[in-house]
């Protein structure tokens, strides 16, 4: 049944689709929440788009609004400015928009648009995965007029994980999130007072760090995790190639203390950080990480052997999996998609039996 070859050499920014038809109806969804989403960018993009084509969110009320539009007017590309969470957000509130309807309306053919990213977030995983150009100049506009020119000649076929029925590239418990939810809970606190301008973006999730997370994860017990498989499973080398023989649903993966377990279906997180260095190395699998490494061990080797993926421990543990259930036998953060959300004791991921298409601005001619 599984016969594609694990492959741990592959990059899968090097598989792009090709893309013959040309762009005619692209929209534009921007965050106005996002930091990097101010009025400089929102005027360079009233020029090359037209009105009806940019929308403007605040809200999760308006973000499912759009999404409704998007579907109705059934625009072939979609492009999403805010960082990565904003993209997670408005795939998954188009995807469900296209789901209600199919059930309302099954003889018709809803087709999900493909998708664009603009580097408009903070760690932006996904424009880095894309090539999309940086904000300087007119980068962000030119990714747009090169779309509808119909310049973008492939798409790479993201596969995504869902977990707590949201799709995502990239989503776990532990260290990673607890990073994020201190973040929320600085901005949350001071966000709005004379140094709330001070928080935001790098400096902010650097003082998290720094304030918050590796001081709470060096004191703390570290919590007792269980992971089991709900599909076929394989753990793997530092070198990503398997060890043993592949593992069934039900077997025990991981069972003991850790300070990370998360799951993701592109290497990188923000800032190219090449948390999952195995993902897009089999198809229909993700990457599971699960670490018990202290931050004293951490901090040493980030940058640069941790940064890219080149790091291995004794209790650094690597596994391509289908679908699995983690608990924890206390409340730990929890994240999906780099935003955060709260904190959990049981939580599924498995990866979605769809995939998405974003445009691959590596492919695109630079005029």
């Amino acid at each position: 049944m599984y016969v594609h070859p694990i492959r741990p050499d592959l990059d899968i920014k090097l598989v792009p689709v090709e893309m013959r038809q040309e762009e005619s109806k692209v929209a534009v969804l921007l965050n106005a929440n996002a930091k990097r989403v101010d009025e400089k960018v929102r005027r360079a993009l009233t020029h090359v788009v037209p009105e009806g084509d940019l929308f403007l969110t605040r809200t999760f009320e308006e973000a499912r609004a759009v999404a409704e539009t998007v579907v109705e007017r059934r625009y072939q590309t979609v492009f999403t400015g805010g960082g990565d969470g904003t993209f997670v957000g408005f795939v998954n509130e188009i995807y469900n928009a296209l789901e209600r309807k199919k059930a309302q309306s099954p003889l018709m053919a809803w087709r999900a648009p493909r998708f664009g990213v603009l580097k408009l977030g903070t760690g932006n995983a996904l424009a880095n995965l894309v090539g999309a150009s940086p904000m300087r100049g007119d980068g962000v506009v030119d990714d747009v007029l090169r779309a509808r020119a119909g310049q973008v000649h492939g798409v790479l076929k993201l596969e995504m994980l869902v977990a707590e029925g949201k799709r995502s590239p990239f989503a776990g418990i532990g260290l990673d999130a607890g990073v994020l939810n201190h973040y929320v809970e600085l901005k949350r606190t001071l966000g709005h007072g004379p140094f709330g301008s001070l928080i935001k973006g790098g400096a902010g999730y650097a003082l998290a760090i720094a304030g918050r997370t590796i001081p709470s994860y060096s004191l703390r017990r570290r919590p007792e995790v269980e992971i089991k498989t709900r599909g076929i499973a394989y753990r793997v080398g530092p070198d990503g190639r398997p060890v043993g023989n592949p593992m069934g649903p039900g077997a025990l993966l991981y069972r003991g203390p850790a300070i990370v377990a998360a799951c993701g279906t592109v290497p990188c997180y923000g800032f190219n950080f090449k948390v999952f260095p195995f993902a897009g190395t089999r198809r229909g699998m993700m990457h599971l990480r699960v670490g018990n490494i202290g931050p004293t061990e951490i901090l040493p080797n980030l940058y640069p052997n941790i940064w890219h993926g080149r790091w291995s421990h004794e209790n650094l543990h690597d596994f391509l999996v289908e679908d699995i259930d983690m608990k924890v036998d206390s409340k730990v953060p929890f994240q999906i998609g780099g935003d955060a959300e709260g904190y959990r004791d049981h939580v599924r991921m498995s990866v979605w039996k769809q995939t998405l298409e974003l445009l691959d601005f590596h492919s695109a001619q630079r005029v």
